[in-house]
């Protein structure tokens, strides 16, 4: 009896001795691995051990172990105790007390922000994938990711919250999310999504400008048509057109703010007004250009206008140069021999002329030059023949003629007046007889209008005191034929009249006169 009441007052001592202890983390965050441990101060003989959460059962083990939650989720929180079992003459059962854990938030759900707010085309955006560590674990690290309509954006996974786009355009419009995670991989989180609108920016100042500058296109050449708009976005369709006509000469769609249109050889048709539409799905817009084309002159043609079938000295020519095509003013210029005699400009197109008074020296190659800016054309040559009238050739002959004779004649008056003064000097004297055995048959002209006297000194041995003798010298021609009938010989006959007190003149010729001397020039007719 009293070995029962022994065990019965000592056995609630041990056994209180011996109930287990629960340990626990204090601090749990979501991610972390939590291990559970069920302590026993006495090595007793435990046939089972079991952990429970909120009264259930999580896990039963034969011997002492462990429990171990992998990556703590919200929902692992609650009351957690473990419980051991055994068998000690009778069966037993020790429960520890409940404790509580709770897992924390390591960081909340990112949230997608973008920069600007109002995005229009053609602009650049950053996205930011925001969210935060609390101070317990800020030594964390995060890597992100931004995600498009389901497609991935930028480089993949990144240190870095941020995410810069250079460009957006219209049809970047969608909805925007991203998620975070740690470099574990443990926690991953994602972004609610934002729809993001981009606006376009609508075509303004269209404008249309041609190289060559102003418009002024040139036959066979090239015409370059430029439109551009100061502002507008996403894609923008440029189309041209001529005289405000339907039909489209081109057109181009592109991510641009100009495009060009080139027409390769220019024609005269191609002159007219062209305009230019921009539009990018939102209100067109246009604008025009005045266009003119401008035709290189031809080459010229040369024509000479004379008054008479044939050039002579004295007239006027008129040289004509005119070309074909050629868009006006038309310079002209007019050669001879390569030499400018002059210009004249056509104003309204057309031809140009030049007067020229004929001289002798205006003979041989004539040609004309047009330009008008463009290109310089040069006429072929035309000659001009320029002879002298009958008038003119028969004074030049006379003249000639003159000159000789007049020549001769004073070669002659020289002779005459070296004989004479050699005679004076030598004191000789000779006779020419004027006729002699077989004389010649003289035949005399009228005499010439011009008389010439002369007055002469002569002495004989019966005066002492000179006499005047005046000599009259008619300057008529003698035809006389000496020897041979087709040789003519033409003499300049001398008379001489001389003057005595008190008796009328004596007039004779020098072959009458005994003591004077005459000398005869001889001049042959050819």
């Amino acid at each position: 009896m009293l070995l029962c009441s022994l065990l019965v007052i000592f056995a609630p001592v041990s056994e209180q001795s011996d109930w287990p202890t629960l340990l626990a983390p204090s601090s749990v965050f979501e991610g972390d691995s939590i291990v559970l441990k069920c302590q026993v101060k006495q090595n007793r003989k435990i046939k089972t051990m079991s952990y429970y959460k909120d009264g259930r059962e999580l896990f039963l083990s034969t011997y002492v172990s462990n429990f171990l939650i992998q990556r703590a989720l919200f929902n692992d929180s609650g009351q957690y105790h473990c419980a051991i079992s055994g068998q000690f003459i009778f069966s037993w059962k020790k429960t520890s007390e409940a404790v509580k854990i709770k897992v924390q938030e390591l960081f909340p759900p990112p949230v997608l922000t973008v920069s600007p707010s109002q995005l229009t085309e053609g602009t650049p955006v950053t996205l930011t994938c925001e969210t935060w560590l609390p101070p317990q674990r800020l030594d964390t690290e995060l890597q992100f990711f931004f995600f498009r309509e389901d497609q991935s954006l930028g480089p993949g996974w990144s240190r870095s919250p941020e995410l810069q786009i250079p460009t957006i355009w219209s049809q970047d419009s969608g909805s925007y999310w991203c998620e975070a995670q740690t470099v574990t991989h443990r926690v991953k989180k994602q972004s609610l999504k934002s729809h993001i609108h981009v606006q376009r920016v609508p075509v303004a100042n269209v404008s249309l400008e041609t190289q060559p500058p102003g418009g002024q296109a040139i036959e066979g050449g090239k015409l370059v048509l430029f439109c551009s708009v100061s502002e507008g976005t996403g894609n923008i369709t440029f189309s041209w057109h001529k005289d405000a006509t339907e039909t489209s000469l081109g057109n181009k769609t592109q991510h641009s703010l100009s495009a060009e249109l080139e027409i390769l050889a220019v024609r005269e048709s191609d002159a007219g007004k062209y305009y230019c539409r921009a539009d990018n799905g939102h209100r067109p817009i246009w604008s025009e250009v005045n266009v003119t084309v401008r035709i290189p002159v031809s080459r010229p043609v040369l024509t000479l206008g004379l008054s008479g079938a044939q050039a002579t000295v004295g007239d006027t020519v008129e040289l004509h140069c005119e070309v074909r095509r050629g868009s006006p003013p038309i310079l002209y210029w007019f050669y001879h021999e390569d030499v400018i005699l002059g210009n004249s400009s056509a104003s309204f197109g057309g031809g140009a002329s030049f007067n020229l008074s004929l001289t002798s020296e205006h003979s041989e190659n004539y040609s004309c030059e047009a330009s008008n800016g463009l290109r310089a054309q040069r006429s072929h040559v035309v000659t001009l023949n320029v002879t002298g009238p009958d008038g003119y050739r028969r004074d030049l002959v006379i003249a000639k003629t003159l000159g000789g004779l007049f020549g001769v004649l004073g070669f002659v008056a020289v002779a005459l007046l070296f004989y004479y003064w050699y005679q004076k000097t030598s004191g000789g004297s000779s006779a020419y007889n004027a006729s002699s055995p077989g004389s010649q048959e003289s035949t005399y002209s009228s005499p010439l209008p011009a008389v010439e006297e002369l007055q002469l000194m002569y002495a004989n041995d019966e005066t002492t005191h000179p006499s005047p003798l005046t000599v009259t010298e008619e300057l008529q021609p003698a035809y006389m034929n000496v020897g041979a009938a087709d040789t003519d010989v033409v003499y300049s006959q001398v008379w001489c009249t001389q003057q005595t007190e008190g008796s009328a003149n004596i007039r004779k010729t020098f072959l009458e006169i005994k003591d004077s001397s005459a000398i005869y020039s001889e001049v042959k007719k050819a």
